[in-house]
């Protein structure tokens, strides 16, 4: 695992040491390990490294055997020994036993089509100095990021925002579509980041630009398509998909340091600690002093099923430090608060271990989510004639905000994806309207990321199911759940691998029929029966408990103060983004008891991100977590090893 930076001019220009240097420094919490550094003809490659396999061989940028293709690599090919094997029988010579150097080995075989046979989460960039061409990769599922912006004659790249925003030529103005999509779904959308001009490469993309073809020309490579088995039995689907998750947690485990696990005690993160189960396996867990939010003894329970060494926190609403620091690690306005936690139990394990597996990715793969069975039940509102759901809605317009029935009503109106998207979304357009001025109103409502989504959910086709779970696989999934567990286990210094989320395993998954996936009102139905006989009954059969925080709670005691003094202070009304009034009146709603957590996170999530990244005068930066351990780095050019 690492963090990987590059600078490309077209034109030939040379590229300041420094500007490279600058990019890799804001990633050291990536890569605490080694820097590596190549300089060519218009072309900078970097990039921070986290040791995990070949510890002592594997530094970067890497090149094949004459130095005329090299690679910025960050993520795990699981089947690399493999590929290496078929590559040494064609004729390549490896100079180390990194998974990186199969890559480039197998892109001089294959071009941009190497990622067809690569099984793994990566994000990657490889120079082609004979072509003068650069192509940059991105993972099936999204697990790792990557930035990308392109500015006339110059292609800049990054894991992250925060090294594209070191180059003092990078301008620093707001995307308001992807402001619009954060304040709708708490994210920033796939394809743009909250910063206009840098982009992101989404998953299962490849990118090529070349001196004689500068602009990206951008491919997806890979899909996944609901299309159910129905020939299958259910036994036979059930043994197969044990046999898929054996082979994908045995995969995953492939290190030269120890691997540790995340264990909430759900479903997910429980079948993978058992499958994983070894003498001395680490596993790890976050609680809370509300009872009401606290799973932490569902995961000990699990620990002491398989005998686990186990550690636990509990977090306390103390955590005005961490919210500071989330700005800088998470790198946009990010509005889910379970970052937090995920912070959080990413520093304990990384006390511990450099490596853990995690459960992400089994509700959207086997229809776990709740709002599955609230859609199921809520599709019999269809029945209802359309004039009677639309006199509702209106109904539901006229009714004051926050009364009783007021948002039921309005929902009762919408016809199946548009009622399903607006479960999802947070602020509406109303709402939009009262929590920002009018200047501001004006830019964001030129975009509109509901009906964005309405079009792609709308376009699958008729098996609605399939349907939402294959939005919420590219759009929450990558976009939330992704983001957040990569920003807040490199933030310490953690890789995070998710099992789950093996392509073989997704492809499965998406054939198994319907009735398999959601039986009536109980979720995950053939991924629990597969675990029957591994995984107690008592944790198959326990209600899904979402990883929820006890934010609003937190809101109305220790960071009350915090909150009121961020979203009201001179700097945020100065800016003139929100209205002043509006902000006030959610507070006062909050403190006497209705619940505006993800509303008042969104808002101090994107007035910290303001202040952090866009104001001359920014907030202070928290130091890394760890220092940079080597303190030499090793600088390339043009193919020639130097010491900096």
């Amino acid at each position: 695992m690492c963090g990987i930076a590059g600078i490309v001019r077209w034109d030939g220009s040379p590229v300041a040491e420094h500007d490279i240097r600058a990019m890799c420094s804001a990633i050291v919490h990536r890569g605490p390990d080694d820097e590596g550094v190549y300089l060519g003809e218009g072309v900078a490659l970097g990039q921070r490294r986290l040791s995990i396999i070949d510890l002592e061989g594997g530094h970067q940028p890497l090149s094949n055997e004459d130095g005329t293709v090299w690679i910025v690599f960050n993520g795990e090919i699981y089947n690399y020994r493999d590929l290496r094997r078929d590559l040494e029988q064609r004729g390549h010579v490896f100079r180390t036993d990194s998974d990186t150097e199969t890559i480039v080995h197998l892109y001089e075989d294959e071009g941009a089509r190497c990622v067809d046979r690569l099984r793994g989460m990566f994000a990657f960039a490889i120079w082609d100095e004979r072509k003068r061409q650069l192509l940059l990769a991105r993972d099936r599922m999204g697990i790792k990021p990557l930035y990308y912006a392109e500015r006339g004659n110059e292609l800049i790249f990054a894991s992250e925002l925060k090294p594209i925003l070191q180059l003092a030529h990078v301008p620093r103005a707001i995307d308001w579509g992807a402001a619009h999509h954060l304040f709708t779904f708490l994210s920033t959308p796939s394809a743009s980041s909250i910063v206009e001009g840098v982009a992101k490469l989404q998953p299962a993309h490849t990118a090529v630009a070349s001196r004689a073809t500068p602009r990206l020309r951008i491919e997806k490579y890979w899909d996944v398509q609901f299309r159910p088995n129905e020939r299958a039995s259910e036994g036979e689907l059930v043994e197969e998909l044990r046999e898929l998750l054996e082979e994908s947690v045995t995969l995953h485990q492939v290190s030269d340091v120890p691997v540790g696990a995340f264990l909430s005690g759900g479903i997910d993160s429980s079948a993978v600690v058992a499958l994983m189960a070894k003498a001395g396996l680490k596993t790890f867990s976050i609680g809370f002093a509300e009872s009401a939010f606290d799973e932490l003894q569902h995961a000990r329970q699990v620990a002491a099923v398989f005998k686990t060494d186990h550690y636990d926190l509990v977090l306390k609403p103390d955590a005005v430090q961490v919210v500071e620091d989330l700005t800088w690690y998470l790198d946009e306005p990010f509005g889910d608060t379970s970052a937090i936690p995920t912070f959080m139990v990413s520093k304990l394990a990384s006390e511990h271990v450099k490596v853990v597996l995690s459960g992400d990715g089994g509700d959207e793969l086997f229809a776990g989510y709740d709002k599955y069975v609230v859609e199921q039940r809520e599709r019999r509102f269809d029945r209802i004639p359309r004039p009677l759901r639309a006199v509702a809605g209106a109904i539901g317009r006229l009714l004051p905000e926050g009364m009783t029935g007021r948002r039921f009503l309005r929902h009762l109106a919408l016809d199946g994806p548009r009622r399903y998207l607006d479960a999802s979304s947070m602020f509406r357009g109303d709402e939009i309207r009262r929590l920002f001025r009018p200047e501001a109103v004006q830019r964001l409502m030129r975009h509109d990321p509901l009906s964005e989504s309405l079009a792609a959910l709308q376009s699958y086709g008729d098996e609605w199911l399939g349907a939402i779970q294959y939005r919420d696989l590219h759009t929450y999934l990558p976009l939330d759940i992704l983001t957040k567990v990569d920003r807040a286990t490199m933030a310490h210094s953690l890789e995070a691998r998710p099992p789950l989320l093996d392509h073989r395993l997704a492809e499965f998954a998406a054939t198994i029929p319907a009735a398999y996936r959601l039986r009536g009102g109980t979720t995950k139905f053939l991924f629990k029966q597969a675990m029957r006989g591994i995984l107690p009954d008592a944790i198959i059969d326990r209600p899904k408990h979402g990883f929820a925080v006890p934010i609003a709670a937190w809101l109305r005691g220790d960071l009350a103060e915090f909150s009121r003094s961020l979203l009201l202070s001179d700097v945020c009304r100065q800016r003139g983004f929100f209205d002043a009034a509006h902000v006030e009146r959610l507070l006062t709603l909050n403190a006497r008891g209705r619940d505006l957590d993800l509303q008042l996170w969104t808002m101090m999530s994107f007035e910290l991100w303001c202040q952090r990244f866009l104001d001359r005068t920014p907030r202070q930066q928290p130091a890394p977590v760890r220092p940079a351990r080597r303190l030499a780095p090793a600088i390339v050019r043009i193919g020639t090893a130097q010491t900096a």
